[in-house]
């Protein structure tokens, strides 16, 4: 594998080099299963489950979103369930660059962020001048996040430096916005590429590390996000500096959440337990997690014709 040079205005560390990275499969894929079979007891069950809404990046990625579709959306996030069941507010939404304008107006000064995609969403095939152009554009606007998507062709072709050098723009354009870099791993075909794709995202300057798109399948699953909580864990170790993980698209069910948090405590600790450090990329999981909420709180269980679509 190519070793890269980190330039030194984009992270300090004990070294710039990378090694080849060697994941043993048998054992990611065993230890991310353990974690789906934990048992949680109630009151740490309703915890979990609000700390997974104050971690949803509430999202619509379509063709068909309008102002009026971003606004309803905006306010759930801010909302998400009537306030007596004291349910936080969502992290963030994430629109389209044109769409950004419009998500800041509706959250007014909520502390609801907007994130945005940018760099040719989701294929991340368009030149680099006009990717920066988008990312600009986007911030310019308001956008809190930029979520970038990197080129995996030029991945998959071995052309690391060029990866690396994209995100170093990419963050360069961000200016004070926080950069989320998708790897989109259901295309990167081995465990040992998502961790070599992640350790040249964390040292290009990304805030967070993302697994995907929501537009590929297979999307995030538990032993992708295990290999990439792991690379943060061994990055933090090596430099200090904590870097964001989101997984994102496949994630629809409350029990599935609580799986991927029990995941993130004991792979990184308490401290990752915070919307500053974790995501979920959020279209359909939300609704199940409300219910789940409504169901613990008040004995019922409602179906999803009592909530309104994300």
């Amino acid at each position: 594998m190519k070793t890269i040079a980190r330039p030194e205005n984009i992270r300090r560390g004990r070294n710039a080099t990378r090694p080849t990275a060697v994941v043993d499969q048998v054992m990611a894929e065993e230890r991310a299963a353990a974690f789906a079979k934990r048992s949680i007891k109630t009151s740490a069950k309703l915890s979990g489950l609000k700390l997974a809404i104050s971690m949803m990046d509430l999202t619509t990625l379509e063709g068909k979103d309008t102002p009026g579709k971003i606004a309803f959306l905006c306010r759930k996030a801010m909302q998400p369930l009537e306030p007596r069941y004291e349910v936080p507010s969502c992290a963030a939404v994430c629109v389209y660059p044109n769409m950004v304008r419009f998500a800041k107006k509706f959250l007014g000064n909520s502390s609801v962020k907007v994130a945005s995609v940018a760099t040719a969403f989701p294929t991340g095939l368009m030149p680099l001048r006009l990717k920066l152009q988008e990312v600009r554009s986007a911030a310019g606007d308001g956008a809190d996040e930029i979520d970038m998507v990197i080129d995996r062709g030029a991945f998959l072709a071995g052309d690391h430096q060029r990866v690396f050098d994209e995100i170093v723009a990419v963050k360069e354009a961000c200016g004070d916005a926080h950069l989320k870099v998708i790897l989109e791993t259901g295309e990167l075909q081995t465990y040992d590429n998502v961790r070599i794709a992640s350790e040249i995202a964390m040292r290009a300057g990304a805030d967070f590390i993302k697994t995907s798109t929501g537009k590929i399948s297979p999307a995030a699953t538990m032993p992708v996000t295990l290999v990439m909580l792991e690379a943060i864990r061994d990055y933090f170790y090596e430099t200090g500096l904590r870097i964001g993980m989101k997984p994102a698209g496949g994630i629809r069910t409350a029990k599935q959440a609580l799986a991927y948090l029990v995941m993130l405590k004991e792979t990184l600790g308490d401290d990752w337990l915070t919307p500053d450090l974790f995501r979920f990329g959020a279209s359909t999981l939300v609704n199940d997690v409300l219910m789940q909420i409504v169901k613990t709180v008040d004995g019922n269980y409602q179906g999803p014709d009592y909530f309104s679509l994300p």
